[in-house]
């Protein structure tokens, strides 16, 4: 199989949404700027089940780093994306995995209306749009809303907000959110 795969020619069935900071985007093995290049096992790609959504909506086998064009400004690693859908694979058909997470984001960055949630639902809807149902949103983020007690304080509220409002711009009311913070 192709490593590169046009969505027109193949599209999962079971996608995915991995969103959030920097360890969503995946870190594992970076250092100084720079990824050891060291995959785990449980993170090795299945070139005939796990795919996912390049930056230029093109789905393609899925491998370390997923976020590599998403999360472009910084160095990206591994992440929990590929181990979460190798511990699936057996249960559900091909996988469709959509990046979105950028590193050092605060949630207020992915409110309603905000680039990266615009980003975040055009990707889904694009996934969505070949022929994918969405079974969750894995999110993964909330170190930079650590920083000040106000941030801790509305934390809360604002994810409550964003799951909302995911739910409601996807059509999706009963869309599984898991979530890590």
């Amino acid at each position: 199989m192709d490593s590169t795969l046009e969505n027109v020619a193949y599209s999962p069935k079971n996608v995915f949404i991995l969103s959030g900071q920097s360890n969503m985007a995946g870190r594992g093995g970076v250092e100084k700027h720079h990824w050891d290049g060291i995959v785990p096992n449980e993170c090795h790609p299945d070139a005939s089940r796990i795919f996912r959504l390049s930056a230029h909506l093109h789905y393609e086998v899925a491998r370390e780093p997923l976020h590599h064009d998403i999360d472009a400004k910084k160095t990206c690693g591994v992440g929990p994306g590929m181990s979460f859908a190798n511990a699936i694979k057996d249960r559900v058909e091909a996988i469709g995995l959509v990046p979105c997470a950028v590193g050092g984001t605060a949630i207020k960055e992915w409110a309603h209306g905000q680039h990266l949630y615009v980003n975040m639902v055009k990707r889904a809807r694009a996934a969505m749009s070949h022929g994918g149902e969405i079974k969750a949103l894995l999110w993964y983020q909330g170190e930079s809303d650590a920083l000040s007690q106000h941030c801790v304080n509305t934390y809360k509220a604002n994810m409550e907000k964003l799951i909302h409002d995911v739910r409601a711009d996807l059509h999706l009311p009963s869309l599984p959110i898991i979530q890590v913070s």
